[in-house]
């Protein structure tokens, strides 16, 4: 769908501001231009971006029964710490997108596990990095050119 321009979206009187969804996003057009209104989802958005989050989602993606031991998760991410993947997992299973098992073992033992949300973002998740690799020498080339005219 099209978007509007700012002409286009004035009120009859010219002067009330209209709004509109883009991405799921209110904003409003006023005599200055769109304003994007508050997000409450602001901070799953951001973790939804963030590289740990999306390689522990990815990782767990193509395990068996998408469920994995911490042990595996970290062995299964280079580079990831102790502290980045457990507040990685903790936030990912507040948010819903991961369950927590614990078996009451000698020793005890945990399991993570995409929950049925969790697995339902993966073909966003597919989308979003499929457009990264595709686009990847683009910004590379973007990021070249834009750091040699600060030089």
């Amino acid at each position: 769908m099209p978007h509007k321009t700012a002409q286009e979206c004035v009120s009859v009187t010219g002067r009330e501001p209209l709004s509109q969804t883009i991405h799921g996003r209110s904003y409003t057009i006023t005599a200055n231009g769109p304003v994007l209104e508050p997000c409450a989802p602001h901070d799953v958005l951001s973790r939804l971006g963030d590289k740990w989050t999306t390689l522990v989602m990815s990782l767990l993606a193509i395990a068996p029964d998408n469920r994995l031991r911490f042990s595996q998760i970290k062995n299964g991410i280079s580079g990831i710490s102790q502290r980045m993947l457990t507040l990685t997992l903790r936030y990912l299973g507040r948010d819903g997108l991961l369950v927590r098992h614990y078996f009451a073992e000698v020793p005890p033992r945990v399991e993570y596990e995409l929950s049925p949300m969790g697995k339902s973002m993966l073909p966003a998740l597919e989308g979003f990095t499929t457009w990264i690799r595709s686009n990847w020498p683009a910004i590379e080339d973007s990021r070249r050119a834009f750091d040699a005219r600060d030089r």
